[in-house]
């Protein structure tokens, strides 16, 4: 079964989280999409293009099952421990891993290859280091040039107007859900902007090893939590990210 689908700055339910109430809520309501987004969206659209975690991403040779299970194990030290990633749910060619790349880009930027599923920071060199990502679902891709306005860490996730429309129980979060592993946002967020606007898309903290290598989102593109802490930690506000057209 597919992850919920999000909508714009959501992240997916975490579906083993301890806020049931919370939970169901988020699931009903990422369930649907808005028929709004896409409009609100399409400025972008067509626009110009831990210690062990450490370790395991300087691998250019890949991952075997033990690094994996290593690099995507529990994360105790965090506000909210992170639980281990069932590795058995996500195809090997998205673990995290050194590659060559060749780019114009310098060093530091994001590029984001929707149609390969993968993320990639340039590392320099010739080289990057590159995540498996969920994307866009069908007519939610976007392609085109952000950058990173914020960075948060366990974010607050506020429901959009929108969904409180369609989901009135979703009202009790109108002020704000706070972080934790229910808050669909996760461990770490980047929010993307352009020329001074937050665009309503996101770099997100997923928990669905599942989702990664798929498109299922609205838009945004999440990565696995460990994933997220390594590129989160490299990642500072105003890095550059490059969207690919699918």
């Amino acid at each position: 079964m597919l992850p919920p689908r999000l909508e714009h700055g959501e992240s997916e339910i975490m579906i083993h989280g301890r806020n049931a109430d919370a939970r169901r809520l988020h699931e009903l309501a990422l369930l649907g999409h808005d028929p709004g987004i896409v409009s609100r969206r399409s400025f972008l659209v067509g626009a110009a293009s831990l210690g062990a975690l450490g370790l395991a991403g300087c691998s250019t040779g890949g991952m075997s099952a033990s690094e994996a299970r290593l690099a995507y194990g529990p994360v105790p030290q965090e506000k909210f421990p992170i639980p281990a990633t069932d590795i058995g749910k996500l195809d090997p060619k998205y673990y995290r891993r050194t590659v060559p790349y060749t780019t114009k880009e310098a060093a530091g930027t994001i590029i984001v290859d929707p149609g390969k599923h993968y993320v990639y920071r340039v590392e320099g060199d010739g080289k990057a280091t590159r995540y498996g990502a969920n994307v866009g679902r069908d007519g939610f891709r976007w392609s085109g040039d952000a950058y990173v306005g914020r960075k948060a860490e366990w974010a607050t996730w506020t429901p959009p107007k929108e969904m409180i429309a369609r989901q009135p129980e979703a009202a009790k979060y109108a002020a704000g859900m706070p972080g934790g592993l229910d808050n669909p946002l996760g461990a770490r967020t980047l929010y993307l902007y352009q020329n001074g606007q937050y665009t309503l898309y996101t770099i997100y903290a997923s928990s669905h090893p599942e989702s990664i290598g798929k498109g299922v989102t609205s838009g945004c593109v999440g990565l696995l939590s460990q994933d997220m802490i390594h590129l989160y930690a490299k990642t500072p506000v105003d890095t550059k990210v490059v969207v690919l057209p699918a």
